[in-house]
């Protein structure tokens, strides 16, 4: 009876529950059986997966599943317990050496995910109220929650408008600050637009601030072999914090820092995330060792993302649908309508193509989508048969 009394201070769940339905947030989750493919079985059916940030399509690579086994052999499952006492491996360690040679930077620290990554440095870095945080407008969830954390003000610009963001800059608060951080995606996770990172270092450099970019979408996508949007603009080594993630296109979990030693100490002694959670299964970090001897050795992976992404691109495009500012393998199909996109996911869905509505407030009013992202792993006939679908749906449900 206790317990049953108990419940009740929970009932207002039902009623948030109701809220979500109604504001078309509520989530129901789709089951993966088998392995994340290209084409996979999503509950229980099969289906072309246009969903997966598997860009590389490795989280089934023979090589990279034999590389985690060996390593539950060599180190067991795992550390049980955090970095800062007995939590760091060798393998741990190998790791963060090889990801700074990769981005081209001193040092590099390795977080849990790449949610605690963006946390982490916005809370460790901005920590007075003498501090100024900006950040770009359609950056991603983690970096909002890690500058919420953080113990600077905070200042949003317009999505990539350098003028609004040079306005925050040369403001008497920017000015008085005793130091500066802009903070942005590399690519931005619902358009798939790249950030304007040359004007971005220009304004930093004039300003004396620090950039931070979230390189999460870009992590094997752009730049020599992966290395991100730093590296594809040629701008490794002026970026002062470059975050990458290591559950995308590395297709197992995590994410890491790069940036300087002396910021790979600082983070060792004062990030809450990095000290108060255990480490990586030593299996992870070894998938995550395979993967960066891939990148490095096979580029054609990268090429044929590329190739596969402006295969589809020009045939959304060429049936009649609006794929917003999409640079990336990250292509929106705008819809502008929540209920319309989930009909035509649910749909698609029917015919055996997996693309997920995105609705409002996840984007805005008038910008509901659905986001496909495609790999190097889909063959041209997968991607011709998605193309004949959507075209099919498109045409039944009055969208094009």
């Amino acid at each position: 009876m206790k317990t049953e009394a108990g419940m009740r201070n929970l009932e207002f769940l039902d009623a948030e529950l109701e809220t979500l339905k109604k504001e078309n947030r509520h989530i129901t989750l789709r089951q993966l059986s088998g392995p994340q493919e290209p084409v996979s079985i999503v509950d229980g059916k099969k289906v072309i997966n246009l969903t997966s940030n598997n860009y590389l399509a490795l989280t089934n690579d023979p090589r990279v599943k034999a590389a985690a086994k060996d390593a539950i052999d060599r180190y067991g499952v795992g550390t049980a317990a955090v970095r800062t006492i007995i939590g760091t491996m060798t393998i741990h360690e190998e790791l963060e050496r090889r990801l700074a040679r990769f981005k081209g930077t001193e040092a590099s620290i390795v977080f849990q995910s790449g949610f605690s990554t963006n946390v982490a440095l916005c809370q460790s870095l901005m920590t007075s109220e003498r501090d100024l945080l900006v950040s770009d407008e359609l950056n991603h969830a983690s970096i909002i929650d890690g500058a919420r954390l953080a113990k600077s003000p905070r200042k949003i610009y317009a999505h990539k408008d350098m003028k609004a963001l040079e306005k925050i800059l040369e403001s008497p608060e920017s000015r008085q600050a005793r130091r500066r951080m802009i903070v942005t995606d590399g690519v931005f996770s619902m358009d798939g637009d790249v950030a304007p990172l040359p004007d971005i270092m220009a304004l930093a450099d004039r300003f004396d601030a620090i950039v931070m970019v979230d390189d999460a979408h870009a992590s094997g996508v752009m730049g020599k072999n992966g290395r991100g949007t730093p590296d594809h603009f040629g701008l490794s080594d002026r970026v002062q914090v470059q975050i990458g993630t290591l559950s995308k296109a590395f297709g197992a979990i995590g994410g890491y820092a790069a940036s300087t030693q002396a910021m790979r100490e600082y983070l060792v002694s004062t990030s809450r995330p990095f000290l108060f959670t255990s480490s990586h299964p030593p299996s992870v970090v070894a998938t995550c060792l395979k993967v960066l001897d891939i990148l490095e050795s096979e580029p054609q992976r990268i090429e044929a993302l590329w190739r596969n992404t402006r295969h589809f691109k020009e045939g959304l495009r060429k049936a009649g649908f609006d794929t917003g500012a999409s640079e990336t393998p990250i292509t929106p199909v705008i819809i502008g309508d929540t209920e319309k996109a989930r009909k035509f996911s649910a749909r698609l869905f029917e015919e055996g193509v997996f693309a997920l509505a995105i609705g409002f407030p996840t984007v805005a009013k008038g910008r509901e989508r659905l986001r496909t992202i495609v790999s190097s792993g889909h063959t041209p006939q997968d991607l011709d048969e998605a193309l004949s679908k959507f075209q099919k749906v498109g045409k039944e449900l009055g969208l094009i």
